[in-house]
């Protein structure tokens, strides 16, 4: 629009401007003899840009050369958010966009989304191989091959800006980090040497060095990209000015943590942390709540079957250390996810002191009981606004039924107990027609998202027995009545709001829950 008024204006003369002996108006040749959209200053076309959403900013650039020099003025790009997915056909667009905004953008959030996994499962091909050898599919080589040298390019096109104040950086690889001997496997035959690893490790630690304004640091699952002495090259000037800490790798061995107790000493101005759970351990907690650290807001911890079976949970807090710092930090919330954790795990860790409000339990091999539920509502019903439960544990005679040989139903009393709670999720437990009808009516329009897929919802004899009510239609209008507004069960289970990659779903949540603060 504006170019078309520009050529207007240029055609068409002021009136008595030839009887006079006048030429254009008075600031349409800004540029010597140019005239038009294309003689703006800079600052002007700038100034424009800024007003626009980032697709109309491309598609306006298309109109001269100037404009285009205009587009990556520093000022147009604060912040640089990318969903990329592992394939070669990234590599010439992303090498561009960080040669361009690399050196200058003071937010910048990378996913490495790797939506294209090939089929295997754990990333052995089909077909025979030499015996003690294991036949490498070359899809997967190709996978982790790209993964590194998109790394390799961002992290090198960063490595020497001073203002980024913002970074945050996910590797969705997770299911071929799950498999930890055939990652190892993978690398090695990708990067034999260790030279590329090497090298990322490097970049990481020089962009921390050279950082003089990082307030938000976040890594996860990026693949052996932080190390155990990565924050060792943060200076104590930006360490002490820190506000928000996330270190998550499953790659990480044995009883390796990202973070001690000890280095986190040196973030006195922390507000958020992300860790995995069996890396918080009491001594953490204990410098948490020195009265020196200003009061932590948002703690989300990643509770996974692997950490488990690598580390101990006999470091972790005690219910008087989680005293000790709802002390120091009176608005402190808790997020947690567990990932295919038993049971008798979770009654050890849930102590009554910590301040949970969302919690998250996903597995694929471990199905959660009712007395875990039961006891989260009992302890947390003053706190917990969030409680999604995801089950895709393949057993044909069924989905489990919390409720079970109990006189209550645990999501009823769940309800019941937790009067902040807005947002209930269930896939792949029994849930029953007449208390999902009274989850409804407990929490009213309160309960801001209740879904619950189609297939986890069961109805007792009574309820089909009766051949003048549609069980279906009364459920989905006595809900709908309950919570004030239309409901319909979930009919497909990746309509789910909630549904994706256990990791990515905890990391996207921890980022919106730290950012809440």
């Amino acid at each position: 629009m504006l170019l078309f008024l520009s050529q207007e204006a240029e055609a068409r003369p002021r009136p008595g401007a030839a009887a006079a002996g006048l030429g254009p108006a008075p600031g349409m040749a800004v540029c010597g003899e140019a005239v038009g959209a294309g003689s703006l200053p800079s600052e002007l076309v700038v100034h424009i840009f800024s007003f626009l959403a980032g697709p109309d900013r491309l598609r306006a650039s298309a109109a001269c050369s100037h404009w285009r020099e205009c587009l990556f003025y520093p000022a147009l790009w604060p912040r640089l958010r990318l969903s990329l997915r592992v394939s070669p056909a990234e590599r010439p667009r992303l090498d561009f966009l960080m040669r361009k905004c690399g050196w200058f953008v003071r937010e910048l959030r990378v996913q490495f989304a790797a939506d294209n996994y090939p089929g295997g499962g754990g990333g052995v091909c089909e077909g025979a191989a030499a015996e003690g050898e294991t036949l490498l599919c070359p899809r997967w080589l190709d996978l982790l091959r790209t993964y590194l040298e998109l790394v390799l390019c961002v992290l090198s096109s960063v490595r020497n800006n001073r203002n980024l104040q913002k970074l945050s950086l996910f590797g969705d690889i997770s299911i071929l980090q799950q498999h930890g001997s055939i990652s190892n496997t993978y690398l090695g035959k990708v990067d034999p040497d260790g030279k590329k690893i090497k090298q990322i490790q490097q970049l990481f630690e020089e962009i921390l060095g050279n950082s003089r304004q990082l307030k938000w640091l976040s890594c996860g699952f990026m693949l052996q990209i932080v190390t155990p002495t990565s924050l060792s090259s943060l200076s104590n000037p930006i360490a002490n000015t820190m506000e928000h800490l996330s270190l998550l790798d499953n790659h990480i061995p044995g009883n390796t943590t990202l973070i001690t107790a000890v280095e986190l000493e040196r973030f006195v101005n922390l507000r958020s942390l992300a860790l995995d759970f069996c890396d918080f351990t009491a001594e953490m907690a204990r410098v948490l709540a020195d009265s020196n650290h200003v009061p932590l807001h948002r703690l989300s911890l990643l509770v996974h079957k692997i950490s488990i079976m690598h580390k101990s949970l006999e470091n972790m807090p005690e219910d008087e250390n989680w005293k000790a710092l709802t002390r120091n930090s009176t608005n402190l919330r808790v997020y947690i996810m567990a990932f295919d954790i038993k049971s008798d795990d979770m009654l050890r860790i849930l102590k009554p002191s910590i301040p949970l409000e969302r919690i998250h339990f996903d597995s694929y091999s471990t199905c959660v009981s009712g007395a875990v539920v039961d006891l989260i509502s009992r302890q947390y019903d003053k706190f917990l606004t969030h409680f999604i439960l995801m089950n895709d544990v393949i057993d044909m005679s069924g989905f489990p039924d919390l409720s079970d040989n109990r006189n209550e139903d645990p999501l009823v009393l769940l309800a019941w107990r937790c009067t902040r709670l807005s947002l209930l999720a269930v896939h792949g437990y029994t849930v029953w027609a007449h208390n999902l009808i009274a989850i409804a009516r407990l929490r009213g329009s309160d309960l801001k998202v209740l879904e619950v897929t189609e297939e986890s919802i069961d109805f007792d004899q009574g309820e089909l027995a009766d051949q003048d009510v549609d069980p279906v239609h009364n459920l989905i209008e006595q809900v709908s009545l309950g919570l004030g507004r239309p409901w319909h069960a979930v009919m497909d289970l990746e309509l789910l709001s909630v549904f994706t990659e256990p990791t990515r779903h905890f990391y996207r949540e921890m980022q919106s829950f730290s950012e809440g603060i």
